[in-house]
């Protein structure tokens, strides 16, 4: 079995990316293979900001359902089926090491749980034959970015295991400040400066300042009012080592403050 050295963060943006051909960002997701990833791994574990919990759960179910947890969309959208086989012994071995080397005391098993969008959205560009088993992690946003990063470290055995394990959420998430009148993928200055500050501390590999992000980035709150969207990084990185390298593997906008920033996390060989 072949070992992962990467782990993942990406912005999932909009529901709108499963059906809307002029998004930058679907184009980067159908290429994933080709461009992003090509190794096939065994399995993969998602940590969604859809599913925010107050102890970890996994969801261990044989099949994946789709879950359509988006209202007012198009039609189309809430017919799109990403069927995906479940992982139960991921998931069983996920609870195992966040309550053995993670030191948490509890940890949930949900085994009726399909894929919420967070998931199944960007999976379905990324893998469309939906042919590799997929294990569902959620966040805790009452707890703090620490949390998740330290969440993270108790994974990482799992990349030797040939799992791939991807952070789903958004680098800078206020649906309240979408601005509809923009229409041609720029974003506006607070965004921006959040987004650039995100991309510098990660690249310069100033993880401690990322786990701080409150105090540390600028319009923090305004970026990120409630922290669901950017816990996934935390867990991705908390998993990938503190000597792991980062790389912003694509960036795009939509309406004007929605970030669709995705980040790779190369380990440091050991």
């Amino acid at each position: 079995m072949e070992r992962i050295n990467q782990t993942f963060f990406l912005s999932h943006g909009s529901p709108t990316l499963s059906i809307d051909d002029t998004l930058e960002a679907r184009q980067f997701f159908k290429s994933w293979s080709q461009k992003v990833f090509p190794q096939k791994p065994k399995s993969i574990l998602v940590i969604s900001a859809h599913w925010d919990t107050k102890f970890p759960s996994v969801n261990t179910v044989l099949r994946n359902s789709t879950i359509h947890d988006f209202y007012g969309f198009p039609d189309p959208m809430y017919k799109l089926k990403y069927e995906a086989p479940g992982a139960i012994e991921l998931g069983k071995r996920v609870k195992e090491l966040l309550m053995g080397e993670g030191g948490l005391k509890r940890v949930d098993e949900d085994n009726k749980r399909g894929l919420d969008h967070g998931a199944w959205v960007p999976l379905m560009l990324m893998y469309p034959e939906a042919d590799i088993p997929i294990c569902q992690l959620s966040v805790q946003s009452s707890q703090s970015a620490s949390y998740h990063y330290n969440m993270g470290k108790a994974l990482a055995p799992l990349k030797d295991e040939g799992v791939l394990i991807i952070g789903s959420g958004s680098a800078v998430h206020n649906l309240r400040k979408l601005d509809f009148n923009i229409t041609n993928g720029s974003a506006v200055p607070w965004a921006l400066s959040f987004d650039h500050w995100l991309r510098d501390s990660l690249l310069q590999g100033r993880y401690g300042d990322v786990n701080e992000w409150e105090e540390k980035a600028p319009n923090a709150k305004m970026a990120h009012p409630w922290p669901e969207h950017f816990y996934p990084l935390h867990v991705a990185m908390g998993a990938a080592g503190e000597n792991a390298k980062a790389e912003q593997i694509h960036t795009s906008w939509q309406l004007g403050t929605l970030s669709y920033s995705s980040y790779s996390f190369t380990s440091s060989s050991h």
